[in-house]
């Protein structure tokens, strides 16, 4: 089942560049949108949790408990896990999940990215044919203008003749009208796009070892905080590990995507508004400055992987957060015309 050409992008206001399309060959399927608008949902859901679910805990739960004291030392924070390890689990549960429900964000940029750019195309050749059906229209009316002894020239040279038997010809396809049933893209849309391949695939590794980084972090110290009470010298190993554990989530986790995000914020500005609605716009702009600041956050841990987190990383996630969270917001607006 197929839908009209459009879908509505934008902020829904008249008189602005708010309605983009969304799908290949002027023609949308249901399952494509519906696919982009789960991976949205759960997108959306995830950014709510990292944005505004993991500071509340913060605050409510963790903060009253000591939390913010017991971060001066290692040793203190293995003193405060092993008193506290059920609010801790907590906590750590919080940002696992939040990141588990972002997994479906890269590809599903890819494709909006994609059919965009499919759909520019397709609108350039179609204005390109109009164009050609002006030149022969005007060339129609020439003749019609022209002198009698001209068009009795014109008449004897068009005798009518025998019409050839020919094989009735195939109309011949765009490459973008071969749509995809799995997924509404044409098939091969990705070739000539490497960019926005590449930063499919990073992203979706940066969510996949950002959590389970912050995962074996999270088992090991709660495991290793149970003999903080009896050895508190013994925190060298310790500390030497939750560096290691840094590393892995705030410089390659958070390092992959932020080269995600721009790669994905230079496809997106680099068509401009010739492509995409100003909200759009403006998101690929955003995603520049993310990429800005999850690479410093990145180079700041591995510079000093003993301290943990860095001053930049908590900025940098939430800013991630709420980025997805309005790649969300504007995805599940998506209405088909």
């Amino acid at each position: 089942m197929t839908l009209a050409t459009k879908a509505t992008i934008g902020n829904g206001k008249a008189g602005d560049h708010a309605i983009a399309r969304v799908a290949p060959t002027c023609v949308m399927q249901f399952a494509f949108l519906a696919r982009l608008q789960r991976s949205a949902r759960y997108a959306l859901l995830g950014a709510l949790v990292l944005v505004i679910g993991v500071p509340l805990y913060q605050l409510a739960v963790l903060q009253p408990s000591g939390y913010g004291d017991a971060l001066a030392t290692p040793s203190l924070t293995l003193r405060w896990i092993a008193a506290h390890t059920v609010l801790f689990l907590g906590y750590r549960g919080l940002l696992i999940v939040s990141f588990a429900l972002m997994l479906g964000l890269p590809f599903a940029l890819f494709r909006i990215i994609i059919a965009q750019e499919i759909l520019g195309r397709d609108e350039s050749d179609e204005e390109d044919l109009d164009d050609e059906d002006d030149e022969d229209d005007e060339d129609d009316e020439d003749d019609e203008d022209a002198p009698e002894g001209e068009k009795g020239e014109d008449a004897t040279n068009d005798a009518p003749q025998e019409p050839a038997t020919k094989e009735p010809a195939e109309e011949a396809t765009p490459a973008s009208a071969s749509a995809n049933s799995s997924d509404g893209l044409p098939d091969f849309a990705w070739r000539g796009r490497g960019f926005a391949v590449l930063a499919a695939w990073l992203g979706v590794a940066g969510l996949v070892i950002f959590p389970l980084a912050t995962l074996a972090s999270t088992l090991y110290l709660a495991i290793s905080s149970g003999g903080a009470l009896s050895a508190p010298n013994a925190t060298a190993p310790t500390a030497l590990l939750t560096g290691l554990f840094a590393v892995l989530t705030f410089t390659v986790g958070g390092g992959l995507l932020g080269i995600s995000c721009l790669f994905f914020g230079a496809v997106i500005t680099r068509s401009g508004r010739r492509l995409w609605p100003d909200s759009w716009l403006v998101f690929g702009y955003v995603a520049l400055a993310l990429a800005a600041l999850l690479t410093a956050s990145a180079v700041e841990v591995a510079l000093a992987p003993g301290a943990g987190q860095a001053a930049l990383s908590t900025p940098a996630i939430l800013l991630f957060g709420v980025w997805v969270g309005w790649f969300g917001i504007m995805v599940v607006r998506l209405k088909p015309e």
